[in-house]
């Protein structure tokens, strides 16, 4: 690990240290290459990822690796346009009253890769199921639903107990067969859905199939990131996508047998605070955390092109995004003052969970060093992923910090701070409670009216149940030997619908 960091801090010693390793690991001379290019034409495509999914249930399914591959697995009754607005996927609807919906299934004849027809009884059966699953943290967002009816096999209604003006933005969860919810289906680990990839196996990989053409891909994680890079080079992985300090990328640019895409990010990383604490219960506290870590300098030292200093959690140009919000700026001097008027004895320990990604352990430290100065002292505790996001699930942390990918909807903030969204049923994991707030994200939720989500993201941002940090760049980076996919701001894993390996002649 202490090399790994190194590398990462010492742009010169992390050249060595890549020159060194490819030598070291490449002496099989022209042959193997040859050899290794003949399988990226032919074989699996191999990608590279940070952090292996977790759960294959979309019913589950919260951590980012697992959302992004449920979303390949399984289709759903709608998705998201590039405005962030619903449009039809499965299905298109037409609102009968302001508590019945009605849907009707696009293509009759889409397949479960168990080859059984996809019908409206299972759409049914997925959504009753949330009835039965006191557990999945996605059973409260759907307790509004009634009843559902199969009308017949193209056609289903819901019905909601009162009228929600978001509910068809909510209907994004994958479809499962209605049979194999029936006999109690391990969907975990044997996902069965219709979307544009399959499982074919997982066992430490994951090995899935393109339903279009039989193309193979190969899901390894490789938690290093410099590793992650060797193997790229080596043509022992054929794509990258996120999770790569600046510094690697910078050097993949001068590959010539690499392509690197890159945009502005979409995905907002936060410090979680755990309200329940006593000393993160008080608000100058809270306060003091945001004055003491420099966004700015971390995100020009550390970070990708295209990454922003974030105030909520949907980015400014999203329609309820809130362009408005005054950032909270580095004041140490003024950190110390807020501390002291809270009554705390400086310095402040306190302790702050991550994953043993080394990029999440640098930009840690790097806070850590910055709020020293704020007279706070941080002890990291790096965990693997497993262990690191149950422990903040159950509530088992002081501080934290996550990314939340991939978001479209301002329900969000509901599911993120609403008092009823405690874990397991939903993912308020700082169990913070404020009836002020609850009330907001009411009058929000039935209107939709940008300004009134933007009440909510200022009394969020003055209430600082999270702190904001930054909206994290995108990039991704393919060998030559593919067709590049597009690459999403979100850091979606759809670049697998349609990358190709490139026909050589």
């Amino acid at each position: 690990m202490f090399v790994i960091i190194a590398s990462l801090l010492n742009p010169k010693l992390l050249c060595i240290l890549l020159v060194c390793s490819v030598v070291s690991i490449g002496g099989c001379g022209q042959s193997n290459q040859l050899s290794q290019s003949a399988d990226n034409q032919y074989g699996p495509i191999k990608f590279a990822v940070a952090q292996a999914p977790l759960n294959l249930d979309p019913r589950y399914a919260t951590d980012a690796a697992s959302e992004r591959v449920n979303r390949l697995i399984y289709r759903s009754l709608i998705d998201f346009d590039k405005a962030a607005k619903p449009k039809p996927d499965l299905a298109t609807w037409v609102t009968i009253n302001p508590t019945h919906y009605q849907f009707t299934l696009l293509k009759p004849n889409s397949v479960f890769h168990d080859n059984t027809p996809l019908i409206a009884q299972d759409v049914a059966a997925t959504y009753q199921s949330f009835s039965h699953l006191k557990d999945s943290p996605h059973s409260a967002e759907f307790a509004n639903i009634s009843r559902i009816e199969a009308l017949n096999n193209n056609v289903v209604d819901f019905y909601l107990v009162q009228p929600d003006t978001n509910f068809i933005a909510k209907l994004i969860i994958g479809i499962l067969p209605n049979a194999l919810i029936k006999s109690n289906h391990d969907f975990v680990h044997y996902p069965i859905g219709c979307g544009p990839l399959k499982l074919i196996a997982w066992k430490n990989k994951l090995q899935l199939q393109r339903i279009a053409d039989q193309q193979n891909f190969i899901l390894s994680e490789v938690k290093d990131p410099t590793v992650r890079v060797l193997k790229l080079l080596r043509g022992e992985a054929d794509l990258l996508q996120g999770d790569l300090p600046p510094e690697l990328v910078k050097y993949l640019q001068k590959q010539s047998s690499i392509t690197i895409q890159s945009s502005i990010g979409a995905n907002f990383s936060y410090i979680g605070f755990n309200m329940r604490d006593p000393i993160l219960g008080k608000q100058k506290v809270r306060e003091a955390i945001a004055h003491a870590v420099d966004r700015q300098a971390i995100i020009q030292q550390a970070m990708l092109a295209g990454s922003r200093v974030a105030g909520a959690i949907l980015p400014p140009e999203h329609w309820a995004g809130n362009a408005n919000l005054t950032p909270y700026h580095y004041n140490p001097k003024l950190a110390r003052e807020l501390l002291q008027d809270a009554g705390i004895k400086l310095p402040l320990k306190l302790v702050y969970k991550t994953s043993t990604d080394a990029q999440r352990v640098r930009l840690a430290t790097m806070m850590q060093a910055q709020m020293r100065e704020a007279g706070i002292e941080l002890e990291i505790r790096s965990l693997d992923w497993g262990t690191f996001f149950s422990d903040i699930k159950q509530g088992n942390f002081q501080l934290y910090g996550l990314t939340w990918v991939g978001i479209k909807t301002p329900e969000i903030y509901s599911k993120a701070f609403g008092s009823q969204f405690i874990p397991p049923l939903g993912a308020n994991r700082g169990r913070f409670q404020d009836k002020d707030l609850d009330d907001l994200m009411w009058v929000a939720e039935h209107s939709q009216q940008a300004d009134d989500w933007n009440k909510v993201t200022a009394y969020i941002h003055h209430a600082l149940p999270y702190v904001p940090l930054w909206y994290e760049g995108q990039f991704s980076a393919i060998r030559n030997t593919l067709d590049n996919g597009e690459l999403q701001p979100d850091g979606n894993w759809d670049v697998l619908k349609t990358i190709k390996v490139k026909n050589v002649h």
